[in-house]
């Protein structure tokens, strides 16, 4: 059979163009959701197909890709996001956030800090922050026009009463530019602060809702809250089991059937460079022992 070929990242020419042009819309007008016409890719929508559209139109020949899913470079969806471009575009990878060029991730930030020329591509599921406060899309359109965020002010609002605290952990919406309220994808609330005056670019896509938005590098982002309930990040009672690292989200793992439990960096490549330093936890081994 003959070698089957693909064009550069799958996509074709003209596809990317149009891609582009949304980006660049996306790019001028922060936070705004651009209406995009989303292509049929070879994985299920909910898979990440706005990403990796969004990814297939800005990669290079000598760009360097990184994908991770949750903060990890090898679950399925990571593995599998990273085999398809390594396929259809031959792009060099890594797990290395300091050395990628591009950054595609579902539901978290890297915790190492991003510089200026890096681009991260969310994957999005539910682009629109209203959609559960005001199903109806011309609605929500006409309160995005209007700037008029009542119904998420309420919602915070009704949190703190039944709470006593604002209980949204992920997908919280922030502000962006002063102007536009926005889903920042379903990351966690912890990953919130890193938005706001990053030096990358930040761009979303949303496959099956059709859309594009973008956070300009060096732009304020605001995560919504009240004067006498401010915005606060999630804290973890106890560091890395593995690297020690405090001040950063983890992930809980269960070992065994009576309660057994550690908590270790959701971030795989930040705490494998931990070990790889030296850092240890209260539950680590010497990094590289069992290794060949």
């Amino acid at each position: 059979m003959p070698a089957i070929t693909y064009n550069f990242a799958y996509l074709d020419e003209q596809t990317k163009r149009m891609i582009r042009r949304a980006i660049l819309k996306a790019i001028a007008i922060p936070g705004y959701q651009v209406p995009f016409a989303s292509r049929e890719m070879p994985m299920p929508y909910g898979w990440g197909t706005g990403g990796v559209q969004v990814t297939a139109a800005i990669l290079g020949a000598n760009d360097v890709l990184k994908v991770i899913d949750q903060g990890s470079d090898d679950t399925t969806n990571a593995v599998a996001i990273r085999s398809f471009f390594e396929t259809t575009a031959g792009v060099a990878t890594t797990t290395r956030t300091r050395d990628a060029t591009i950054i595609q991730t579902r539901h978290r930030i890297p915790e190492a800090p991003l510089r200026a020329g890096q681009v991260i591509v969310y994957q999005v599921p539910i682009p629109e922050p209203l959609r559960f406060l005001e199903p109806r899309e011309t609605e929500t359109r006409r309160l995005h026009a209007l700037s008029d965020y009542g119904l998420m002010q309420v919602k915070l609002y009704e949190d703190i009463a039944r709470h006593g605290h604002i209980a949204t952990t992920y997908a919280y919406p922030v502000k962006v530019a002063g102007r536009y309220v926005m889903d920042p994808s379903p990351i966690p609330k912890f990953d919130n602060p890193k938005m706001d005056d990053s030096p990358a670019l930040q761009l979303f896509g949303a496959g099956r809702e059709k859309r594009i938005y973008a956070i300009p590098p060096y732009t304020r982002v605001v995560s919504l809250d009240f004067e006498d309930h401010p915005f606060a990040v999630q804290a973890f009672a106890e560091p890395c089991a593995l690297c020690g690292a405090k001040g950063v989200y983890l992930d809980e793992v269960i070992l065994d059937d009576k309660g057994g439990r550690m908590f270790v960096c959701s971030d795989t490549d930040h705490c494998a460079t931990r070990q790889a330093e030296g850092h240890t936890g209260s539950m680590s081994a010497p990094y590289g022992e069992g290794q060949p």
